[in-house]
């Protein structure tokens, strides 16, 4: 038995199902959890307009390489320690069980924090287009209460299954990222492509500081392949693998989307545009480029990546709370799983109360 931490569990007390997740499906949750369409739509410009630096490009290149560096030595415990509990069994295992509690209290509020917070997010972002498209004024808890309830049923399905899902979501964001960014280098500012933003020495002066924590933003959740060790195929490689993709994937993607705004609206207007229209930059320039429709579509993509955050998120607090029920941290029910789908049944169904009585105060 590891120091710090129980033994796994006893047949009769449930356990997570083994041998569902290969390489592909942990990269959906946590390319899921980052919500990349977010992050291009509304990190990137906040970003631009706060600092007034065209830089974003190259710290998205910047953090990637730093969480790189992190990942070799976090990812290598994941060969020691086999734990949905993650941070948690990692701590706990070094340091001592104490700390390994308190590490995970800050995790799982943390992560409870994000999963919430999403569904306030999500009226906030689908109201304005059901008013602008259907002419229909719906409160935002209404659209919350629906994503709310499909979350929570999702969640009580095997990890397999969410992950499917995921993979279709992330799928349509990422393409529409891919067009929309094609579409921009294709259509530069008066005729001509400018590399300015990639250079290094856009990342210097007054708001450096400030774009560098922005672009961390975009990798939110990379962590979590540890969290479906216990669900992985071969752990010991599908883990590292999942983590340092997922991480080189969306620096690329974050790079090549930013830096294509910069093309189309010219590095000299970025800044402007990004503080007159915010949000509503990448849209604009679908609609002048590719037309109406392309541009409503990716801003019903943006909505579905919020979604799709949702239920990574809710897949992730409820196997932290599995793993702290199991280890006698919280009220041992926590640590029983589903007989049909080996899911963290009564975890996921506190997470979903959790989320329910948020949105309902």
């Amino acid at each position: 038995m590891s120091p710090g931490i129980s033994p796994a569990p006893s047949p009769h007390q449930g356990s997570l199902a083994k041998n569902r997740l290969g390489v592909a499906s942990v990269v959906f949750f946590i390319a899921t959890a980052a919500t990349p369409m977010t992050v291009v739509a509304g990190v990137v410009t906040t970003g631009f307009a706060m600092t007034g630096l065209v830089g974003i490009p190259v710290a998205f290149i910047a953090i990637g390489a730093v969480l790189m560096l992190f990942s070799v030595g976090y990812v290598a415990m994941s060969k020691y320690v086999t734990n949905a509990g993650a941070f948690y069994a990692y701590i706990a295992r070094g340091i001592g069980k104490p700390f390994g509690v308190g590490g995970a209290w800050i995790a799982l509020i943390a992560y409870n924090a994000l999963q919430v917070g999403l569904y306030g997010l999500l009226g906030a972002s689908s109201t304005p287009l059901l008013s602008q498209w259907f002419g229909v004024d719906v409160p935002w808890w209404l659209i919350a209460l629906i994503v709310w309830a499909f979350v929570a049923v999702l969640g009580l399905q095997a990890v397999d299954v969410n992950g499917a899902v995921l993979a279709v979501l992330l799928a349509a964001e990422v393409a529409i990222i891919a067009v929309l960014s094609i579409s921009n280098v294709l259509h530069p500012a008066q005729g001509q492509i400018s590399f300015e933003a990639l250079s290094p020495a856009e990342l210097v002066g007054p708001g450096a500081g400030a774009i560098l924590g922005l672009a961390v933003l975009g990798f939110i959740g990379f962590e979590a392949a540890t969290v479906y060790a216990e669900e992985s195929r071969d752990p010991e490689r599908t883990v590292p693998r999942a983590t340092y993709f997922s991480v080189a994937a969306l620096a690329i993607l974050y790079t090549l989307a930013s830096w294509a705004m910069t093309v189309a609206k010219g590095p000299d207007h970025i800044v402007e545009a990004s503080r007159q229209e915010d949000i509503g930059v990448i849209f604009g320039l679908a609609e002048s480029q590719l037309g109406a429709t392309v541009a409503n579509i990716a801003q019903v993509l943006l909505v579905t990546s919020i979604i799709a955050a949702a239920v990574s998120f809710h897949n992730t607090v409820a196997r932290y709370m599995f793993s702290l029920g199991r280890e006698g941290v919280l009220p041992a029910a926590l640590g029983r799983t589903s007989m049909r789908s080996s899911s963290p049944r009564a975890a996921s169904l506190t997470q979903s109360v959790i989320g329910l009585l948020v949105i309902v105060i």
